[in-house]
């Protein structure tokens, strides 16, 4: 059963406990994994997903025919439901796209900024049991918008060898390049490294369990990345008022991802903690996942209790949610005393699954108390930003002497010499 923690007797390190390192095997295992996969190619790959995935693969590649059948076989409904996502996916994210700007000043000085897009992004995509669709839409549809040349998805077959009608569906809507099945630490190092079959990329993005966290981790460097991230997390903040079944419910929205995923309440009163307390027990008993959210909300889940709606704010602010839910009657009253929290519903009428799948905002976002510094993923994530200045001789001159005592006193005479040497008529700079 849930605990109920009184909020003045937790101590910072009490409030939720989060640590996304990989233990030591895990660590030395994509290691191993990583090396096969640089030196072997296709041929590793092929062997991890007989080993993992139960299948021999032929082709890595889905094809053309796989995408048309899929798109075929699936209701025409439900792809009318992923156009519609798509469709407040890409609204929402254009308004992210930057414009270049250009400062001139008097005198023969230009300066400004660019956006160029990453040519080449790898997406994984997790499978439990099938890929996700929403993963796909919410990673590739800013790509595109940013203007990503060539974009690859990396996600698990299932046993058939195939990737989901949804998957390959939403692939084929958000504009995915290319499919390839291969998933773990193996398709993270086939994106960072290419093989035969899979190019290599700039970037890498998506979610995944530890072994992917962790080659993502270990590949920085060799490509950018967008995040590690840790296990889903939703923090409920709940006045009195609120449905405790609504509550409870949103909880086990989160409770049911991963038995290591995060599901807390925080409410300003014990008569809404006690009854959410009871309607979890209830409603856990309904869940198809009910053995992995019932783990989840036993190990990692909390109710804290507060002593008024100010204390409950400050508990989300240490906490730094991935999710957060504000049910109360005036939400956008406490919008901007929140500091900490990677994707903010409001209202009564906002629930967490809102956002996973429909509304527009992006639901890859900073977990493990990471929105204390950093972001939900966004169409900044797949540009590159240049700055360019331009001087002409009559602006260069009269700040020359100055720019070279301010590099002679760092010691670095040579940078005051191709300064001086711009002002010299034949001779030294000296």
């Amino acid at each position: 059963m849930i605990p109920i923690l009184e909020f003045d007797h937790l101590s910072p390190g009490d409030i939720l406990n989060r640590d996304i390192r990989a233990e030591e095997n895990v660590d030395a295992a994509v290691d191993a994994v990583l090396a096969e996969v640089r030196e072997k190619g296709d041929a590793v790959l092929r062997a991890y997903t007989k080993r993992f995935d139960g299948v021999d693969l032929e082709d890595l590649q889905v094809s053309e025919g796989e995408m048309e059948a899929a798109w075929n076989a699936l209701d025409p409904d439900f792809i009318t439901t992923l156009e519609m996502a798509a469709a407040n996916i890409r609204a929402f994210h254009e308004k992210q796209v930057h414009k270049d700007f250009l400062v001139t000043r008097e005198g023969g000085i230009v300066m400004g900024q660019r956006y160029t897009p990453i040519e080449k992004v790898g997406v994984c995509v997790p499978s439990a049991p099938a890929a996700f669709p929403s993963t796909i839409l919410m990673n590739v549809i800013p790509a595109k918008i940013a203007g990503v040349r060539d974009i690859v998805i990396v996600t698990p077959p299932d046993k058939d060898g195939k990737i989901s009608p949804e998957a390959l569906a939403a692939a084929k809507i958000a504009g995915a390049d290319k499919i390839f099945k291969v998933g773990g630490a193996q398709a993270v190092a086939a994106l960072a490294y290419g093989t035969e079959t899979v190019p290599r990329v700039d970037k890498i993005v998506g979610p995944g369990g530890i072994f992917v966290a962790t080659a993502k981790r270990k590949v920085f460097g060799q490509v950018a990345i967008d995040m590690i991230a840790g296990p889903s997390e939703i923090l409920v903040l709940a006045d009195g008022k609120s449905d405790p079944r609504w509550v409870a419910a949103d909880l086990l929205s989160q409770a049911e991802h991963d038995v290591l995923a995060s599901a807390v309440l925080v409410t300003d009163s014990r008569a809404l903690a006690e009854q959410v307390q009871a309607e979890l027990e209830v409603q856990l008993e309904r869940l198809p996942r009910r053995d992995v959210a019932r783990r989840s909300i036993d190990t990692g889940g909390k109710i804290i209790v507060t002593d008024s709606l100010d204390k409950a704010v400050e508990a989300v602010n240490r906490i730094a949610p991935e999710h957060l839910e504000l049910c109360v009657d005036a939400p956008f009253a406490l919008l901007h005393r929140v500091k900490n929290a990677g994707s903010i519903f409001l209202g009564r009428n906002a629930p967490e699954a809102l956002g996973d799948y429909f509304a527009g905002p992006n639901h890859t976002l900073p977990t493990s108390g990471t929105a204390r510094f950093s972001s939900p993923l966004s169409v900044d994530d797949f540009v590159k930003k240049s700055s360019f200045l331009y001087y002409d001789q009559a602006a260069l001159s009269p700040v020359a002497e100055r720019i070279a005592e301010f590099a002679r006193r760092e010691g670095l005479e040579a940078h005051a010499r191709s300064v001086l040497i711009r002002n010299e008529k034949g001779g030294d700079a000296r």
